[in-house]
């Protein structure tokens, strides 16, 4: 039977490789050594293949690279002769002295990223050792590279974690129908994007805190001939900690295959260099424009000093970046179907302002990095706007990021779209909430009726999006007397677009995070609402132990309720309330005459028990009463 020329060269790879990991030239040179050295003498004859063949047998060269090499034919199913060929998947590593290589296209190249164990974690250094079942604070690792996404398993936080994790990345080349392809030395020097590792502790009560987020940059492999290096990372604290070590992880990575021909480390270290002096000459040219535009800004009107007009930001790192870095075109596949449904889902995010060490009531700027406030599940009111508005521009629409005042003068951040009639939506990224925007006309008759404000904005300094920044040069900032016609150059002062793309385009600057791709949910939510359901029935009958009452569960009151529960969800996604009617009059059928049925909906940014019912007892006098 003959092999198709595809199958032929993937064998051949498969083969090449295996070699090649066994270092079987070496040791044939080392039998051909021997065997000559034995041969010498008055004896002496000339070697033939055979006597070299028994050589390598007796030495047991050749049992070992047939004992490695497994080859098994598997009988393809119906359904499988019927569809494509399904590319190469990740292996699962189970056991971490080892890689284990499976299902692995030999066509590609991988970057093997391994976390030996963490050190120095200062911090929990008093912490005891937790005991088998107990509950204790935990540290999980994500990582990002490409469009990859992994999360490690967690461990108890210590002073030195058990951090021990595989994980295999995929490189390949960006062309279209170049993925298949192996990449190069060359290929691989040219791909700067770093591994993004961000490092979260969850306490006991299921609440989160960002660690460390640290980008790694992983090309000293491309000078090793073995292709494989061991070396310990220092990971840095985030906000006002930026500049305190966090912890030390020990990392090793090995390409695989390994190079045939490895570049030298100065070749590696001039193309970093390049890569810095290119970022740093565009940043410092985009900043002598910055200022350049806010001067002119300035001369318009002298009160535009007290506008809230936001150029740059803080990330977690303390790195200063412009605003429109942090929007970007982001597509959620069909995790999100909706611009409603994304507005639900940032909504679930948490409130949480960075903490400041210290007094003064002042407020730490942070705005995250997409993959740390993703990991992290809750952030500000900035990192929740820009992650609503880089998913309303996935869906087509015309979003930008306003900045500016609610309430009692309170800064603060939401998302704005266009429609293509002009009219004007304000989106509550924290809340899900949107509002049509009608501008009062300050012009009009005294008597001539004007729309009242449905928004609880106040100010807005300007706006921005991934390749727009717009200030606000009206003669009042005043959101009700806004009018967001961002063509007009009278209203609103646009920075180049040329300038904003030289720093913010996707690929513009190393020193710009990629953007991490939106994942499928890993939790079963069927299962979790029994477990928290379970949970929920255990504290409010122990509750009402020690009140001396006695609890009864009614099941099929129990199911009823949960059609309110999803029309409420639906509510919230879709702004339209269907269901009740069915619910109440369900309701209406299962309680007795002479009974009252009484509840309120509470809604929950998490799945800790405990909390969940002490929020409930602070709610006793919030009642929803159907009468039978």
């Amino acid at each position: 039977m003959s092999l198709p020329p595809e199958k032929a060269s993937e064998l051949k790879q498969i083969i090449h490789n295996h070699l090649l990991r066994m270092d079987i030239h070496g040791k044939i040179r080392e039998v051909l050594a021997e065997t000559v050295r034995d041969d010498q003498g008055p004896a002496h004859r000339s070697l033939s293949e055979a006597d070299f063949l028994r050589a390598l047998q007796r030495r047991g060269i050749i049992d070992d690279v047939m004992k490695d090499l497994h080859f098994t034919q598997k009988v393809p199913t119906e359904a499988e002769t019927r569809s494509p060929p399904k590319p190469a998947t990740h292996f699962v590593d189970k056991n971490i002295t080892k890689l284990e290589k499976t299902n692995i296209d030999p066509c590609r190249r991988y970057l093997y990223f391994q976390v030996l164990g963490g050190k120095a974690f200062l911090e929990h250094l008093q912490e005891p050792e937790p005991l088998p079942g107990q509950v204790c604070s935990t540290f999980t690792l994500y990582l990002h590279f490409r469009n990859q996404r992994f999360r490690s398993k967690p461990v108890p936080c210590a002073c030195e974690p058990d951090l021990k994790e595989g994980f295999l990345l995929e490189i390949h080349r960006d062309g279209v129908g170049e993925g298949s392809k192996m990449a190069d030395a060359t290929t691989l020097l040219s791909m700067c994007d770093p591994v993004h590792l961000v490092l979260i502790r969850t306490d006991t009560s299921s609440e989160t805190t960002l660690v460390s987020s640290y980008f790694l940059d992983w090309r000293t492999v491309l000078s090793l001939p073995s292709g494989k290096t061991c070396f310990a990372v220092e990971l840095m604290g985030v906000g006002s900690e930026c500049k305190v070590p966090a912890g030390v992880l020990t990392v090793s990575l090995e390409l695989y295959p390994p190079l045939t021909e490895t570049l030298s480390t100065d070749i590696i270290s001039t193309q970093q260099s390049l890569e810095r002096q290119r970022t740093a000459e565009k940043e410092r040219l985009f900043l002598v424009y910055a200022k350049q535009w806010w001067r002119e800004f300035l001369e318009i009107r002298p009160s535009h000093q007290s506008k809230m007009v936001k150029i740059f930001a803080q990330d977690e790192n303390g790195v200063n970046r412009p605003v429109c870095s942090y929007v970007r075109v982001l597509r959620a596949g069909r995790l999100l179907e909706s611009p409603r449904q994304a507005a639900r889902f940032v909504s679930l995010l948490a409130l949480e302002k960075a903490p400041v060490v210290g007094g003064g009531g002042g407020k730490q700027e942070q705005w995250c990095t997409l993959m740390a406030f993703l990991c992290r599940g809750k952030g500000d009111c900035e990192d929740h706007a820009t992650l609503l508005c880089s998913l309303l521009l996935g869906f087509g629409l015309d979003a930008y990021v306003c900045v500016g005042t609610k309430a009692k003068g309170t800064p603060h951040t939401w998302v704005l779209t266009r429609g293509t009639d002009g009219s004007i939506t304000f989106w509550e990224s924290l809340t899900a909430h949107r509002y049509l925007h009608q501008a009062i006309d300050p012009d009009a008759p005294p008597l001539a009726p004007q729309p009242k404000p449905s928004s609880p904005y106040r100010t807005v300094g300007c706006v921005f999006n991934h390749h727009t920044f717009l200030a606000n040069c009206q003669p009042s900032d005043a959101v009700e007397l806004c009018v967001f016609d961002f063509q007009n150059q009278s209203r609103w002062k646009a920075m180049s677009e040329e300038a904003l793309k030289s720093v913010c385009a996707p690929g513009s600057t190393t020193s710009l995070p990629p953007l991490p791709p939106i994942c499928a949910p890993s939790l079963d939510p069927a299962a979790a609402s029994n477990q928290l359901e379970l949970e929920m029935r255990y504290l409010v009958s122990e509750h009402r132990k020690d009140l001396d009452l006695a609890t009864v569960w009614d099941d099929h009151l129990s199911y009823l309720l949960s059609s309110a529960l999803s029309a409420y969800e639906l509510e919230r996604c879709t702004g339209i309330s269907c269901g009740n009617e069915e619910f109440q009059d369900a309701v209406r059928r299962a309680v007795p005459d002479g009974h009252t049925f009484k509840g309120f909906p509470i809604h929950f940014l998490h799945r800790n028990a405990r909390r969940a019912f002490a929020t409930c007892l602070r709610q006793q006098g919030k009642t929803l009463q159907i009468q039978p």
